[in-house]
């Protein structure tokens, strides 16, 4: 048996990128690159850029140019939205293991009926008088 409790909880938040995720999303929108860091300690690429590597915790840079190009290492398909309503049509979402990086990204796929683990994907960005320095300026990953 299913329960829900309805009501409105209203949530207001601010995401601050940090100065690495900064220089992601400024190289996305300026440069239509996505910008990751490389660990000189431990060889791990990490994309969006970061000022740590997660694994050893040494100090890293943004500095390494990944995609746009990659491979779907995981997905799944909504049929739901959010608030329960059927969708008018599925969403596809993966994590792309992109070319240079051994971290994922997590986005839309679009316009691929049939996604497979390991099937070849590229970013499709906005144009560029569109982006605005947003995950979205990736409007999702397509199949090459």
């Amino acid at each position: 048996m299913s329960r829900a409790i309805h009501g409105d909880l209203p949530v207001r938040f601010r995401y601050t990128p940090g100065v690495a995720n900064t220089s992601f999303f400024e190289a996305l929108r300026d440069r239509g690159v996505l910008l990751g860091s490389k660990c000189e300690a431990c060889s791990v690429t990490s994309v969006p850029a970061r000022m740590f590597c997660e694994r050893c915790f040494a100090e890293l840079s943004p500095g390494v140019e990944c995609g746009p190009g990659g491979s779907v290492e995981s997905f799944t398909i909504g049929h739901v939205g959010i608030d329960g309503e059927a969708l008018d049509e599925p969403v596809a979402v993966a994590l792309v293991r992109l070319d240079h990086a051994d971290s994922v990204l997590m986005h839309r796929l679009l316009g691929i009926e049939s996604p497979a683990v390991g099937m070849r994907v590229t970013a499709r960005l906005r144009p560029q008088a569109e982006r605005s320095a947003s995950i979205l300026d990736i409007e999702g990953f397509e199949r090459e």
